[in-house]
């Protein structure tokens, strides 16, 4: 079974400075039929005027995660972390007990645009912790591969949550497929492009929720960019 939520269903707010669409509900937009898909809780993709951004704040017991697609994001917070994540970069935040960050806009002429993802985590009361990848693996192949997921490792972000996040990069006509084992679920966020996905064509902004899904096989109609959840 396939649900598709389509880009322009999604709340959006231009404040100017920030660009912002939701595809679960979030701050000022509620939409009681996407609150969220099974540990996925947001899905915000974001554009960031040049020298703009989010002042420090506070989060507990949520796992973010950020990927940028274009420009750069400069994150600080209070484990004393400070970096700044360019296009392809990923970072994860574990908020735990309780952390305060910001993320900014460091450049003085570009938009940055980037993804950002919360996933509630395995148990409340983790101890906040912070990791990053300067840029995710290398997609060149058009394959999926995994960015995040419970286990971590070497080029994999590791998420406190029974989840994978799958990423790839594939040039038009290529195609994918991602194997789930038994009673997974599985959410499709569409970053670039357009792809058929299950007799459906989706573009960019469209996700799509699966249930009791095996195999996903994912074709590019466009050059495309793709990010797939696996989930409990």
């Amino acid at each position: 079974m396939m649900q598709i939520r389509r880009a322009n269903d999604r709340g959006h707010f231009d404040h100017g400075w920030l660009d912002t669409r939701h595809t679960f509900s979030f701050g000022h937009f509620h939409d009681p039929a996407y609150m969220g898909y099974r540990a996925l809780r947001v899905i915000n993709e974001d554009r960031v005027q040049a020298g703009q951004g989010f002042g420090t704040h506070g989060h507990r017991d949520m796992e973010i995660v950020s990927y940028v697609l274009s420009g750069a994001l400069e994150h600080r917070d209070s484990m004393g972390n400070g970096s700044v994540l360019r296009a392809g970069g990923l970072q994860r935040m574990s908020a735990g007990t309780g952390v305060q960050h910001s993320e900014f806009n460091p450049s003085v002429d570009e938009p940055v645009h980037f993804y950002q993802i919360w996933l509630l985590p395995e148990r409340d009361g983790l101890a906040p912790s912070y990791e990053e990848l300067s840029a995710a693996p290398d997609l060149s192949d058009g394959r999926f591969r995994v960015v995040a997921s419970r286990a971590g490792g070497a080029g994999v972000l590791t998420i406190h949550q029974d989840v994978r996040i799958l990423l790839a990069t594939l040039a038009v006509g290529q195609a994918d497929a991602v194997s789930f084992a038994r009673d997974r679920y599985a959410w499709v966020q569409v970053l670039r492009g357009r792809v058929a996905l299950s007799g459906e064509v989706l573009g960019a902004g469209d996700g799509a929720a699966l249930s009791d899904v095996e195999r996903l096989e994912v074709q590019a109609q466009d050059d495309a960019e793709v990010m797939v959840f696996d989930l409990a």
